[in-house]
């Protein structure tokens, strides 16, 4: 009887232990679930911040990050920035975007260079042969019904064309809508051959897909841009090895545009385009991670 006694209560003992040992483990995944940081990447109605916010995401997410995105326009990813509420945005671009930097320079920072020589300016049919320049609109604004087609009016290039207007003496009116509104009307223009004036920039597949050109702004309102990554200032406290990671980060202009193609004329998956750029710039991730 004893022997039964205690090979019942050796029994019991080797079950309190092996369940003990399973709930630690279970508390010990559970809590690391719940430790899981999360990022938050801005994104504004732009095909150029797709390609390299899908690189950051997978990358981040890599490195044993929770990564969401949050879509806005330029003024309130820059709020969203300033408050916390997002950690980094792929896409500032520069000088357009000192406004925000003059602004919420307390709480954000210009990380690294994405990628340098993004023109952007007015845009002209390239059948428009006597029109290369902003001054040579003066006196043929009718010919556009007096209208100039833009992005969406929370984007701080809308004040600098609307300053361009007034600082040329143009007499049109800025009409704004999202890239893709402002792209269709122009569109319709285009293929019926009639002149239209609007808004235009690299990366973009209006340069691979319609005959335009950008004309010159003698007077600068418009410069050669240059594209960084911004971020929350905390974030290198926060997450020192994904704002190390971020730090480094660049990548070459031709490639954001091909990636661009693929994914709005191909209709590739952002990611799996994304995914194609890492497996295909393996040295350079390796370069932008640290290893």
């Amino acid at each position: 009887m004893k022997k039964v006694l205690l090979g019942m209560i050796s029994a019991l003992f080797v079950m309190f232990v092996v369940g003990c040992s399973q709930q630690n483990e279970d508390s010990e995944n559970q809590t690391g679930a719940e430790e899981q940081q999360t990022i938050t990447l801005g994104v504004t109605p732009w095909t150029s911040t797709v390609p390299p916010t899908e690189i950051a995401q997978i990358l981040l997410e890599d490195m044993g990050y929770n990564v969401e995105q949050t879509q806005a326009d330029a003024g309130s990813t820059y709020i969203g920035l300033s408050r916390g509420d997002i950690d980094v945005f792929m896409d500032g671009w520069f000088p357009v975007h000192d406004v925000y930097i003059e602004k919420y320079g307390d709480t954000i920072e210009e990380t690294a260079v994405s990628y340098t020589d993004a023109d952007a300016g007015l845009v002209v049919p390239s059948y428009m042969e006597d029109v290369n320049s902003v001054e040579d609109l003066v006196g043929m604004e009718d010919q556009f019904n007096n209208e100039l087609y833009g992005i969406e009016e929370g984007a701080s290039v809308t004040g600098i064309i609307d300053d361009l207007i007034e600082g040329y003496g143009l007499d049109m009116e800025q009409v704004n809508s999202s890239e893709g509104g402002m792209l269709a009307q122009a569109m319709r223009k285009l293929e019926n051959g009639e002149p239209v004036v609007f808004y235009g920039w690299r990366p973009h597949t209006m340069f691979n897909k319609l005959d335009i050109k950008v004309i010159e702004d003698d007077k600068g309102f418009f410069e050669t841009a240059t594209v960084k990554v911004i971020t929350n200032k905390e974030l290198q406290e926060t997450a020192p090895d994904a704002y190390e990671f971020l730090s480094n980060w660049s990548i070459p202009l031709d490639d954001v545009e091909e990636m661009i193609v693929k994914i709005e004329e191909e209709d590739v998956p952002a990611r799996e385009v994304a995914q194609e750029w890492i497996d295909n710039n393996q040295d350079k991730v390796n370069e932008m991670l640290g290893k």
